[in-house]
């Protein structure tokens, strides 16, 4: 079996996007469509052209689909920034992932893995309910978890 070409960003770029893939994944399910937004909205921050845009969605989603333990992902986390970061994203992403109303906000699965990802990233217990509070504020303003997702990376980018 061809090992699959890695893709065209940066091994920081694609730690991210694997540690909210990991987090989207927490509860079982990644929806084709929740994957194929995710896709574009990541792919259009990372991508330097158009065509690259396009190039990276195929390429990021094989990547997407692997479900890597965030055992192996948080260490390669180089700086605070970035520890910051894949906190907010997570629980951007299962916060507004419930399926139907009736579902709590967080279900067992993703509060076990979000939880997980808490001790692995290590921060201030007040740096961490900041960012609870920023990502729920988020997900309240905005209702697509894509759009989330491209909001809160695109400006953390910004500050970089």
């Amino acid at each position: 079996m061809a090992s699959v070409p890695p893709p065209s960003i940066t091994p920081r770029q694609m730690n991210l996007l694997r540690v909210v893939a990991s987090m989207a994944w927490a509860d079982g399910q990644l929806e084709p469509q929740e994957m194929t937004l995710l896709l574009e909205k990541l792919s259009a921050l990372f991508a330097v052209t158009p065509a690259h845009r396009e190039q990276l969605v195929g390429e990021l989603q094989d990547y997407i689909q692997q479900r890597i333990p965030l055992e192996e992902l948080i260490p390669k986390l180089e700086t605070t920034a970035d520890r910051e970061l894949v906190l907010k994203l997570g629980y951007e992403v299962i916060y507004c992932s419930r399926r139907t109303p009736e579902e709590p906000r967080i279900n067992m699965e993703e509060a076990v893995a979000y939880q997980k990802l808490v001790n692995l990233l290590n921060l201030p217990a007040e740096t961490v309910k900041q960012l609870e509070a920023e990502a729920v504020k988020a997900v309240e303003e905005n209702k697509e978890v894509s759009e989330i997702v491209a909001k809160t990376v695109a400006e953390y980018l910004q500050r970089q």
